[in-house]
Protein backbone atom coordinates (compact mmCIF):
# COMPACT_ATOMS: atom_id res chain seq x y z
CA UNK A 1 0.00 0.00 0.00
CA UNK A 2 1.60 3.68 -1.26
CA UNK A 3 2.01 6.32 1.25
CA UNK A 4 -1.00 9.00 0.69
CA UNK A 5 -0.86 12.39 0.74
CA UNK A 6 -2.66 14.01 3.77
CA UNK A 7 -4.56 17.18 2.46
CA UNK A 8 -7.28 19.37 4.01
CA UNK A 9 -9.95 20.68 2.21
CA UNK A 10 -12.35 23.38 3.29
CA UNK A 11 -16.36 24.51 3.55
CA UNK A 12 -16.58 27.79 5.43
CA UNK A 13 -14.87 27.35 8.77
CA UNK A 14 -15.02 23.57 8.42
CA UNK A 15 -11.95 21.86 7.84
CA UNK A 16 -12.28 18.18 6.26
CA UNK A 17 -9.36 15.60 6.23
CA UNK A 18 -8.75 13.76 3.37
CA UNK A 19 -6.37 11.44 1.29
CA UNK A 20 -4.77 11.66 -1.69
CA UNK A 21 -3.18 9.86 -4.91
CA UNK A 22 -1.80 10.56 -8.45
CA UNK A 23 -2.12 13.51 -10.73
CA UNK A 24 -4.98 13.88 -13.59
CA UNK A 25 -8.61 13.90 -13.44
CA UNK A 26 -10.37 13.96 -10.30
CA UNK A 27 -12.29 11.18 -8.90
CA UNK A 28 -13.62 12.29 -5.53
CA UNK A 29 -14.58 9.39 -3.10
CA UNK A 30 -16.91 9.70 -0.30
CA UNK A 31 -17.51 6.88 2.54
CA UNK A 32 -20.17 5.61 4.60
CA UNK A 33 -21.17 4.55 8.17
CA UNK A 34 -19.02 3.47 10.12
CA UNK A 35 -16.29 4.13 8.23
CA UNK A 36 -13.41 6.55 7.60
CA UNK A 37 -11.47 7.99 4.36
CA UNK A 38 -9.77 4.24 4.16
CA UNK A 39 -12.71 3.01 2.68
CA UNK A 40 -11.10 3.60 -0.25
CA UNK A 41 -7.33 2.20 0.04
CA UNK A 42 -7.64 -0.11 -2.64
CA UNK A 43 -9.07 2.28 -5.27
CA UNK A 44 -6.78 5.40 -4.48
CA UNK A 45 -3.46 3.56 -5.80
CA UNK A 46 -6.15 1.81 -8.91
CA UNK A 47 -6.84 4.91 -10.15
CA UNK A 48 -3.22 7.16 -9.43
CA UNK A 49 -2.10 3.87 -11.58
CA UNK A 50 -5.03 4.66 -14.12
CA UNK A 51 -4.02 8.44 -14.31
CA UNK A 52 -6.17 10.15 -12.14
CA UNK A 53 -6.34 12.26 -9.04
CA UNK A 54 -8.06 10.39 -6.65
CA UNK A 55 -9.11 12.53 -3.06
CA UNK A 56 -11.38 10.60 0.05
CA UNK A 57 -12.65 12.94 2.18
CA UNK A 58 -13.68 12.25 6.08
CA UNK A 59 -17.05 13.47 6.13
CA UNK A 60 -18.42 16.15 7.70
CA UNK A 61 -18.44 15.18 11.77
CA UNK A 62 -16.08 12.35 11.24
CA UNK A 63 -13.49 14.70 13.10
CA UNK A 64 -13.46 17.39 15.36
CA UNK A 65 -12.88 20.45 12.68
CA UNK A 66 -15.44 19.15 10.48
CA UNK A 67 -18.38 19.45 12.94
CA UNK A 68 -20.33 22.31 12.67
CA UNK A 69 -22.02 25.00 15.38
CA UNK A 70 -25.16 24.20 14.30
CA UNK A 71 -25.05 20.32 14.14
CA UNK A 72 -26.50 20.56 10.42
CA UNK A 73 -26.57 16.90 8.77
CA UNK A 74 -29.24 17.24 6.73
CA UNK A 75 -28.47 15.46 3.43
CA UNK A 76 -28.89 18.83 1.77
CA UNK A 77 -26.21 20.50 3.82
CA UNK A 78 -24.29 17.25 3.07
CA UNK A 79 -24.59 17.46 -0.32
CA UNK A 80 -23.57 21.08 -0.68
CA UNK A 81 -19.93 20.07 1.13
CA UNK A 82 -19.13 18.56 -2.35
CA UNK A 83 -19.00 21.76 -4.64
CA UNK A 84 -17.16 23.36 -1.63
CA UNK A 85 -14.49 20.04 -2.04
CA UNK A 86 -14.14 20.77 -5.86
CA UNK A 87 -13.61 24.54 -4.58
CA UNK A 88 -10.91 23.63 -2.37
CA UNK A 89 -9.17 21.61 -5.03
CA UNK A 90 -9.07 24.43 -7.61
CA UNK A 91 -11.41 22.29 -10.22
CA UNK A 92 -14.79 22.71 -11.94
CA UNK A 93 -16.04 19.05 -12.38
CA UNK A 94 -14.73 15.52 -10.62
CA UNK A 95 -16.02 11.85 -11.24
CA UNK A 96 -18.00 11.80 -7.92
CA UNK A 97 -18.08 7.93 -5.94
CA UNK A 98 -19.45 7.22 -2.88
CA UNK A 99 -20.14 4.16 -0.31
CA UNK A 100 -23.23 3.89 1.79
CA UNK A 101 -23.83 7.45 3.42
CA UNK A 102 -21.49 8.82 0.83
CA UNK A 103 -23.79 7.03 -2.01
CA UNK A 104 -27.04 8.88 -0.33
CA UNK A 105 -24.82 12.28 -0.58
CA UNK A 106 -23.86 11.66 -3.93
CA UNK A 107 -27.14 11.07 -5.81
CA UNK A 108 -28.08 14.63 -3.40
CA UNK A 109 -25.13 16.12 -4.93
CA UNK A 110 -25.39 15.03 -8.64
CA UNK A 111 -29.32 15.97 -8.42
CA UNK A 112 -28.24 19.80 -7.11
CA UNK A 113 -25.08 19.98 -9.07
CA UNK A 114 -25.43 18.10 -12.14
CA UNK A 115 -22.52 19.99 -14.04
CA UNK A 116 -20.00 19.56 -11.63
CA UNK A 117 -19.63 15.99 -12.50
CA UNK A 118 -18.32 13.87 -15.36
CA UNK A 119 -19.90 10.79 -13.81
CA UNK A 120 -21.42 9.20 -10.88
CA UNK A 121 -20.49 5.50 -9.13
CA UNK A 122 -22.32 4.64 -6.19
CA UNK A 123 -21.81 1.21 -3.73
CA UNK A 124 -23.57 -0.83 -1.66
CA UNK A 125 -27.14 2.39 -1.36
CA UNK A 126 -29.86 2.77 -3.63
CA UNK A 127 -31.15 6.03 -4.92
CA UNK A 128 -32.12 7.35 -1.37
CA UNK A 129 -35.28 9.62 -2.09
CA UNK A 130 -36.83 6.03 -3.40
CA UNK A 131 -35.09 4.11 -0.39
CA UNK A 132 -36.66 6.61 2.22
CA UNK A 133 -39.78 6.58 0.37
CA UNK A 134 -40.45 3.08 -1.01
CA UNK A 135 -38.44 0.87 1.98
CA UNK A 136 -41.97 -0.27 3.87
CA UNK A 137 -42.75 -1.92 0.23
CA UNK A 138 -40.30 -4.54 1.44
CA UNK A 139 -40.87 -5.88 5.10
CA UNK A 140 -37.12 -8.00 4.64
CA UNK A 141 -35.72 -4.59 4.09
CA UNK A 142 -37.28 -3.13 7.52
CA UNK A 143 -35.90 -5.68 9.44
CA UNK A 144 -32.46 -5.44 8.29
CA UNK A 145 -32.60 -1.76 8.57
CA UNK A 146 -33.32 -1.94 11.83
CA UNK A 147 -30.60 0.51 13.44
CA UNK A 148 -31.95 3.26 11.56
CA UNK A 149 -34.70 3.31 13.85
CA UNK A 150 -32.79 2.29 16.95
CA UNK A 151 -30.74 5.03 16.52
CA UNK A 152 -33.19 7.23 16.65
CA UNK A 153 -33.56 6.32 20.52
CA UNK A 154 -31.20 9.27 21.70
CA UNK A 155 -29.02 8.76 24.83
CA UNK A 156 -29.68 4.78 24.78
CA UNK A 157 -28.40 4.85 20.71
CA UNK A 158 -25.44 6.78 22.04
CA UNK A 159 -24.45 4.41 24.79
CA UNK A 160 -24.92 1.19 22.77
CA UNK A 161 -22.73 2.73 20.21
CA UNK A 162 -20.05 3.13 21.96
CA UNK A 163 -20.17 0.56 24.79
CA UNK A 164 -17.33 -2.19 24.81
CA UNK A 165 -14.93 0.15 22.78
CA UNK A 166 -17.12 0.06 20.19
CA UNK A 167 -18.20 -3.47 19.86
CA UNK A 168 -21.22 -2.47 18.61
CA UNK A 169 -19.73 -1.15 15.15
CA UNK A 170 -18.15 -4.60 14.61
CA UNK A 171 -21.12 -6.29 15.17
CA UNK A 172 -22.55 -4.17 12.45
CA UNK A 173 -19.92 -4.84 10.17
CA UNK A 174 -19.61 -8.74 10.19
CA UNK A 175 -23.85 -8.84 10.01
CA UNK A 176 -23.14 -6.74 6.95
CA UNK A 177 -20.33 -8.79 4.96
CA UNK A 178 -21.01 -11.78 7.16
CA UNK A 179 -18.55 -14.04 4.79
CA UNK A 180 -15.95 -11.49 4.53
CA UNK A 181 -12.28 -11.79 7.01
CA UNK A 182 -12.27 -8.42 8.30
CA UNK A 183 -8.66 -7.00 8.67
CA UNK A 184 -8.40 -6.02 12.26
CA UNK A 185 -6.25 -3.20 12.08
CA UNK A 186 -8.58 -1.32 9.25
CA UNK A 187 -11.13 -1.97 11.40
CA UNK A 188 -9.12 -0.56 14.82
CA UNK A 189 -9.01 2.53 12.56
CA UNK A 190 -12.45 2.76 11.91
CA UNK A 191 -13.20 2.17 15.72
CA UNK A 192 -10.37 5.08 16.16
CA UNK A 193 -12.07 7.78 14.25
CA UNK A 194 -15.39 7.68 16.20
CA UNK A 195 -13.11 7.88 19.48
CA UNK A 196 -12.62 11.48 18.60
CA UNK A 197 -14.55 14.00 20.26
CA UNK A 198 -18.24 14.72 18.85
CA UNK A 199 -17.89 12.01 15.55
CA UNK A 200 -20.53 9.48 17.29
CA UNK A 201 -23.40 11.92 17.77
CA UNK A 202 -22.36 13.64 14.70
CA UNK A 203 -22.72 10.17 12.54
CA UNK A 204 -26.19 9.01 14.72
CA UNK A 205 -27.22 12.72 13.45
CA UNK A 206 -27.14 11.51 10.05
CA UNK A 207 -29.60 9.12 10.72
CA UNK A 208 -31.72 11.47 13.56
CA UNK A 209 -31.91 14.29 10.68
CA UNK A 210 -32.72 11.96 7.85
CA UNK A 211 -35.56 9.71 9.46
CA UNK A 212 -36.92 13.17 11.53
CA UNK A 213 -40.63 13.76 10.74
CA UNK A 214 -39.62 17.02 8.95
CA UNK A 215 -37.68 14.74 6.52
CA UNK A 216 -39.83 11.78 5.35
CA UNK A 217 -41.42 10.97 2.32
CA UNK A 218 -44.60 9.99 4.41
CA UNK A 219 -47.24 11.51 1.79
CA UNK A 220 -47.69 10.31 -1.34
CA UNK A 221 -46.94 13.74 -3.01
CA UNK A 222 -43.67 13.84 -0.79
CA UNK A 223 -42.68 10.05 -2.16
CA UNK A 224 -42.84 11.41 -5.47
CA UNK A 225 -40.73 14.30 -4.57
CA UNK A 226 -38.35 12.16 -3.18
CA UNK A 227 -38.22 10.22 -6.99
CA UNK A 228 -35.94 13.25 -7.85
CA UNK A 229 -33.90 12.58 -11.13
CA UNK A 230 -30.19 12.43 -11.00
CA UNK A 231 -28.70 13.45 -14.47
CA UNK A 232 -25.81 12.58 -14.56
CA UNK A 233 -24.09 9.08 -16.02
CA UNK A 234 -24.23 6.51 -12.73
CA UNK A 235 -23.26 3.15 -12.04
CA UNK A 236 -24.55 1.76 -9.39
CA UNK A 237 -22.51 -1.17 -7.82
CA UNK A 238 -24.43 -3.81 -4.80
CA UNK A 239 -22.60 -6.56 -3.02
CA UNK A 240 -24.69 -10.50 -3.83
CA UNK A 241 -24.37 -10.78 -0.08
CA UNK A 242 -24.79 -7.72 1.49
CA UNK A 243 -26.80 -8.08 4.84
CA UNK A 244 -27.17 -4.11 5.23
CA UNK A 245 -29.42 -3.54 1.99
CA UNK A 246 -30.58 -6.38 0.22
CA UNK A 247 -29.01 -6.42 -3.33
CA UNK A 248 -32.66 -7.11 -5.06
CA UNK A 249 -34.67 -4.38 -3.30
CA UNK A 250 -31.10 -2.39 -4.23
CA UNK A 251 -31.81 -3.04 -7.85
CA UNK A 252 -35.47 -2.86 -7.60
CA UNK A 253 -35.06 0.98 -6.09
CA UNK A 254 -32.36 2.03 -9.28
CA UNK A 255 -35.29 2.91 -11.92
CA UNK A 256 -34.11 4.15 -15.24
CA UNK A 257 -36.36 7.26 -14.94
CA UNK A 258 -34.75 8.37 -12.15
CA UNK A 259 -30.92 8.72 -14.17
CA UNK A 260 -32.01 10.21 -17.54
CA UNK A 261 -27.96 10.58 -17.73
CA UNK A 262 -27.87 6.84 -18.05
CA UNK A 263 -27.73 4.38 -15.39
CA UNK A 264 -26.25 0.78 -15.19
CA UNK A 265 -26.50 -1.72 -12.10
CA UNK A 266 -24.34 -4.29 -11.47
CA UNK A 267 -23.57 -6.53 -8.95
CA UNK A 268 -20.62 -7.33 -7.27
CA UNK A 269 -19.72 -11.16 -6.35
CA UNK A 270 -18.90 -12.61 -3.18
CA UNK A 271 -19.26 -9.57 -1.45
CA UNK A 272 -21.43 -7.73 1.42
CA UNK A 273 -22.06 -4.02 2.46
CA UNK A 274 -18.35 -3.37 1.26
CA UNK A 275 -17.65 -4.44 -1.64
CA UNK A 276 -15.01 -1.85 -2.62
CA UNK A 277 -12.74 -3.34 0.35
CA UNK A 278 -13.79 -6.76 0.10
CA UNK A 279 -13.55 -7.22 -3.60
CA UNK A 280 -11.02 -4.52 -4.44
CA UNK A 281 -10.24 -6.13 -8.19
CA UNK A 282 -13.81 -6.58 -9.76
CA UNK A 283 -14.59 -2.68 -8.48
CA UNK A 284 -11.84 -1.27 -9.21
CA UNK A 285 -12.35 -3.11 -13.01
CA UNK A 286 -15.61 -1.54 -13.00
CA UNK A 287 -15.05 1.27 -11.82
CA UNK A 288 -12.16 2.04 -14.34
CA UNK A 289 -14.20 0.70 -17.79
CA UNK A 290 -16.86 3.08 -16.35
CA UNK A 291 -14.78 6.50 -15.48
CA UNK A 292 -12.80 5.48 -18.85
CA UNK A 293 -16.65 5.96 -20.67
CA UNK A 294 -16.94 9.30 -19.48
CA UNK A 295 -13.79 11.41 -19.80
Amino acid sequence: MPDFEAITLAHGPLQFSALALGEGPLVLLLHGFPDNARSWRYQLPALADAGYRAVAVQLRGYEPGSQPGDADYGLETLASDVPAFLHSLGVEQCHLVGHDWGAAISYRAAARYPDRFHSLTTLAVPHEGRFLGEIFKFPGQLKLSWYMLFFQLRGLADYALARGDYAFIRMLWRQWSPNWQIPEDELEQVIDTFRAPGVPRAALAYYRTALSPGALPLSAGARRKAGYQVPVATLALSGLEDRCIDTQVFAKMMLPQDFPGGLEVAQVPEAGHFPHQEQPDAVNKLLLNWLAKHK
